[in-house]
């Protein structure tokens, strides 16, 4: 239980912040899911498309800080290599 007024504010603010993220990485693991689909059905077009919409919700991810930026560039980069291979 919260002591003072503050720690009041930042318990209601942790469980705002928690179903924010859980909504992010539950977008993230859609999106991969797609374009790991993509990938292994060899969809080049399809492998294209879903990279780059994934690509992008990772920048945004990490731009808000609900992932680390270093994680974000390691995720773009293995969109990138299949992206590329596929094509």
């Amino acid at each position: 239980m919260a002591n003072t007024k503050s720690a009041e504010k930042a318990t209601r603010k942790s469980a705002r912040n928690a179903l924010r993220n859980k909504a992010v990485f539950s977008r993230l693991k859609t999106l991969h899911q797609k374009f790991e689909q993509a990938v292994a059905k060899n969809d080049a077009a399809a492998a294209r498309a879903t990279g780059i919409e994934y690509a992008s919700a990772v920048d945004k991810a990490a731009k808000k800080k609900i992932i680390h930026r270093n994680a974000a560039n390691h995720v773009k980069g293995h969109v990138a290599k299949y992206t590329l291979a596929k094509v």
